[in-house]
Formats: C-alpha cells, structure tokens, sequence
C-alpha cells in the first residue's frame, strides 16, 4: 500500500508542478487549464503567482516538505477557483458539458488533495477544524465529480467516442462502459463498498486513458496546450486515485459515515 500511495502522490505532484509549469509558459489564463478560468482578472503577473504557487506546492508533495501544509493549500486553491472564480459564469456550467467539465476536473483534483493531506499527520499538536471538516468531505466530493463525469458519457457518447483511437473496435460500447464504471465507482467510494478496489480500478482508467488515448494526442501536437492538459489531468486523477484507494477499506462493506 506504500508503493501505491506514493506512486499515486507522485503522479498527482507530477500534475500539479506541470500545471504551474503552463501558467509559466503561457503567462496568461487560458481556457483548459485548471484551475483558473480564462475571464480571472490580474494578467501576466497573477499569471506568474500561480505558477510558481503550483509548482512550490508540488514540490511539497513529492518531496515531502510540508505535504500536508502543501496538499491542503493546493485543496484551497483549486477549492476556491472553483467556488469564486468558475461561479462567475455558473449558467455554463451547468448547461455546457466544456464549462462543467472545466469546473469539475478542479473540484475532483481539490477533493483529492484534501484526501492526501489526511494521510500526513498534522503539524501541530492536532488539526484545525477546517482542515479536518475539508479532509473527511473530501472523499464524497470526489465521488460527486466522478458521477457528473459518468453522466456526461452518457450525454455526450457520440462526442467521447470521435475521441478514441480508430484502432479500438466498438467505440460507443466502451464510452458506456466507463460512463457507467465512473458510476459505480463513485458510488463505492463514497458507500465504502469495495471501495478499494473501485479506486484502484478507477485509477487504472484514468492511467490506460493518460498513455493510450492522451499521450498519443499530444505526440501528434506538441504545441497544443489543451492536448497537454487534457493529459495532466488524466495523470493528476490517476495518481490521486491510486492514494484514494489506500486510504479506503479492503472489504465489501462498510460504514459510510466512517
């Protein structure tokens, strides 16, 4: 279970660090790009601000420097894109599969580093109530994005399966397929229900679609930054599911309130 966690924090800081690399390259919001959104006001600079924020931030992480600080202060930040900046244009997310898509990926990634935050004891002599309020809600938040995730294959089939190679045969029965895993799955986690093993499976998903459907996209266009953080955000929920899944019971049931 330590192999797991740490290749799945390792994954999530690798994702994280790459989205401040971005914001650093491209010195301006773009669309795309979790956290925050393309209409944030503040330019280059604020631009610099949250690239190297991410990027000091994952360094936490992976390095194990303050990963507790470090994972809750990622949390807040992809938390707070989401409630004050995505917000702003709130009809689009709910009735645009983009916009909702774009105000989601931040959501699960925050959930998730609350989730790894909790598996680092705290700094002082106990956690602040928000802190543990934040950690112990982020496991059914996470479930939450991966069922409005599930839904949306089904919303949008035809769109998903244009996106997958033509080298795999039955492309519809395969958005289906993870429409309905994203379901299941998330609702395992959240019930405690083989939670485990629905994260681990979760995971595996999120890492098949990070080599076979995103890497060869960007291969094929280098330069474009919505290929590369399409890829990010496949590899970020990968690593976040694989320390998801460890801190779940091994069993086929469970208290959900645990």
């Amino acid at each position: 279970m330590h192999l797991l966690r740490d290749f799945g924090r390792i994954c999530y800081a690798i994702g994280i660090g790459a989205f401040g690399m971005q914001y650093l390259l491209y010195g301006r919001f773009v669309g795309g790009l979790a956290p925050v959104p393309p209409w944030t006001p503040g330019g280059t600079v604020f631009s610099y601000v949250v690239g190297i924020f991410l990027l000091a931030t994952a360094a936490g992480i992976a390095l194990l420097w303050y990963p507790r600080l470090s994972a809750i202060l990622v949390g807040g930040f992809f938390l707070g894109a989401v409630l004050f900046l995505h917000t702003w244009h709130f009809r689009a997310v709910v009735t645009q599969g983009t916009e909702r898509t774009r105000a989601l990926e931040p959501l699960a990634i925050a959930a998730a580093a609350f989730i790894l935050a909790g598996t680092f004891p705290p700094v002082g002599s106990r956690a602040s109530a928000l802190a543990s309020l934040l950690i112990k809600s982020g496991r059914f938040v996470f479930a939450f994005t991966m069922i409005i995730f599930g839904m949306q294959h089904f919303e949008y089939a035809s769109f998903i399966a244009a996106l997958i190679p033509a080298w795999i045969p039955a492309h519809l029965f395969w958005v289906y397929f993870t429409g309905a895993g994203f379901i299941i799955a998330a609702v395992a986690i959240c019930l405690k229900v083989f939670a485990r093993l629905a994260a681990m499976g979760l995971g595996l998903m999120f890492l098949l679609w990070f080599l076979v459907l995103h890497m060869p996209r960007v291969f094929a266009a280098l330069h474009n930054g919505d290929e590369w953080s399409s890829a990010l955000v496949a590899l970020n929920l990968a690593g976040a599911c694989s320390f998801i899944a460890t801190t779940l019971p091994n069993r086929p049931s469970g208290n959900a309130s645990q």
